[in-house]
């Protein structure tokens, strides 16, 4: 890797931490120049503005990083009431790069950035429609195969796991426990059996 893709992806990474932990409008260029030690001149050089490298943080960090972890799960899955509950016991329980007191930060950034700036939703959206995508076809592969009652909408069920986890996350973060995400994985798994 040159010299100048390390110090971008570099950026990259020390910003992505800086506003995990303080949000994204709370972490000022100023923050991230002084956590990466890199001057304006070379910030500016990689990226027009913050915003631009807002995008490209998730883009190029967290699509890779949430796509192993919400995507993956789905693409050999046979069974999808196991592959939807072990992905999320694994997304809460055992997940090391998602904090229970900063939650997920796809649903950070979508709920601070997604109403204001529309280069964030559309960015966001991509992540969000393919995860959805994934688990619908998933889902509906498991009514085929007997899995799943044939009547269930693989839509509706999506977006109830769906908005639980983001739901789930926000109350791990009042808490700054788990413990509450297992109450959630205990419905969540009486929820998903009845579906077969």
């Amino acid at each position: 890797m040159k010299k100048a893709e390390a110090t971008r992806l570099d950026i990259l990474r020390k910003a992505f931490e800086l506003i995990y932990v303080k949000g994204y409008q709370n972490t000022s260029i100023d923050d991230i120049l002084a956590r990466t030690q890199v001057t304006k001149g070379a910030f500016y050089y990689h990226f027009k503005n913050k915003d631009e490298m807002g995008i490209a943080i998730i883009n190029e960090l967290l699509k890779p990083s949430l796509a192993n972890a919400f995507i993956e799960p789905f693409r050999e899955a046979q069974d999808p009431v196991e592959a939807i509950y072990r992905m999320m016991h694994h997304l809460l329980m055992e997940n090391a790069f998602m904090k229970v007191e900063h939650g997920c930060p796809a649903s950070n950034l979508t709920q601070e950035m997604a109403p204001w700036h529309a280069g964030f939703s559309e960015v966001l959206g991509e992540l969000t429609g393919q995860w959805e995508k994934v688990m619908i076809k998933c889902i509906e592969q498991g009514k085929k195969a007997g899995h799943i009652r044939a009547g269930v909408n693989a839509r509706q069920v999506t977006l109830f796991v769906m908005s639980g986890y983001w739901g789930i996350r926000n109350f791990g973060k009042l808490e700054n426990s788990k413990s509450v995400y297992r109450t959630y994985l205990k419905e969540l798994r009486a929820y998903l059996l009845s579906l077969r």
